[in-house]
């Protein structure tokens, strides 16, 4: 009830009708004495004495009375509803003003504890912020879809010139032996190889952003993937002179999940983690309990992430210095990619890196 603005005005207006008869009483009885005062003390205001004799004893039913009453009803009644409907003017004197772009969208009225309409004014003070939040929203929209189409551009243009490039080469026979020629095709199918996983990559981020994609959920034994995952890495994590290792209390952890889309988020921060650790030789995935959560750490112990990196690396496109990179083609989407899959699946990551290791932690509710 204390927000239905009409039943507050309505209810101030008979408060207003009783304090204005209550006014114009005092009103009354205030002229009277005054008059008698004066016409009593001074001799030129004597004629004050015949005037309230005209009102009071000449007219019937002391018609006088009741006019006076009413006339000062009327006036104490008019000045307390202008005192609370100015409230109103100023609300819409500021909407005109914020409509008319005078004033900053999230301009905020002062409100009035006491007034009508003080719940008006809130309720538009929020209507300001949220147009203003609103705002801000559509241009940060427009900022990453600029941002978006200028780093799709980029880094399809890259490994595109390639592809023309030495398929040019081929077409004009400008190339020297059948060795060279397929050096060349080997280049161009390397290149349109990574431009495929960028599309893919690109494709699978928009439609996890935009909840186009249900996920499969079932139940999953999350020690045993885990397990699976770096078994099938043993090979290309040999190659590269590193070596992992699986730390795990439990040797049945369930979680409800899309199978394939959790093996992707592990899939791409081992991938990370070989990338960017190679100095370290080793990878560490630590399971852990917590209550009604599972923790998954993949550590390596690499170069660090420096900490203006560190809060951006989630960020679509976003990759740390080139330094970071020199083993890596990715497309940026990676990580982007895992932390929309596990949040899709109410989940949270993040990361942690210092001089002596780098912690990629994946927090998944419990079955």
């Amino acid at each position: 009830m204390k927000d239905n603005v009409v039943f507050r005005l309505v209810f101030r207006s008979f408060l207003n009708i009783f304090f204005a008869a209550i006014l114009s009483l005092v009103g009354v009885a205030l002229l009277y004495v005054v008059a008698l005062f004066l016409s009593s003390n001074f001799r030129s205001f004597w004629f004050l004495r015949d005037l309230g004799v005209f009102f009071i004893n000449d007219l019937p039913y002391a018609l006088g009375l009741w006019f006076i009453w009413v006339l000062l009803f009327c006036v104490c009644f008019f000045i307390l509803q202008w005192v609370q409907f100015s409230a109103f003017g100023k609300i819409n004197d500021t909407v005109r003003q914020i409509a008319d772009g005078q004033l900053e969208m999230n301009h905020q009225i002062t409100v009035r504890q006491r007034s009508g309409f003080g719940v008006l004014a809130r309720n538009v003070n929020r209507l300001s912020d949220r147009l203003q939040h609103a705002l801000e929203e559509e241009r940060r929209a427009e900022q990453a879809k600029n941002e978006l189409i200028t780093n799709v551009s980029h880094d399809l243009r890259t490994p595109l010139t390639s592809v023309v490039g030495y398929l040019g080469l081929i077409e004009q026979d400008r190339y020297r032996d059948e060795v060279e020629l397929r050096h060349y095709i080997a280049i161009a199918y390397k290149k349109s190889q990574h431009l495929h996983e960028l599309i893919d990559d690109l494709f699978e981020y928009t439609r996890m952003r935009h909840d186009t994609i249900a996920l499969k959920l079932e139940p999953i034994n999350l020690v045993e993937m885990l397990g699976q995952l770096l078994v099938q890495y043993h090979m290309p994590l040999e190659e590269v002179g590193m070596v992992s290792q699986l730390h795990s209390e439990e040797k049945q952890i369930t979680v409800r999940a899309d199978a394939g889309k959790l093996a992707r988020v592990f899939e791409n921060l081992i991938s990370n983690a070989m990338s960017y650790g190679r100095e370290g030789k080793r990878i560490d995935v630590w399971i852990a309990l917590m209550e009604g959560k599972v923790s998954v750490a993949i550590v390596n112990y690499g170069e660090p992430i420096s900490a203006i990196d560190l809060p951006h690396i989630f960020d679509r496109f976003y990759r740390a210095d080139k330094s970071r990179t020199r083993w890596s083609g990715g497309s940026g989407l990676g990580l982007a990619i895992s932390k929309s899959i596990v949040e899709k699946h109410g989940g949270a990551i993040d990361a942690d890196s210092n001089t002596e290791r780098t912690v990629f932690r994946v927090i998944l509710p419990l079955q």
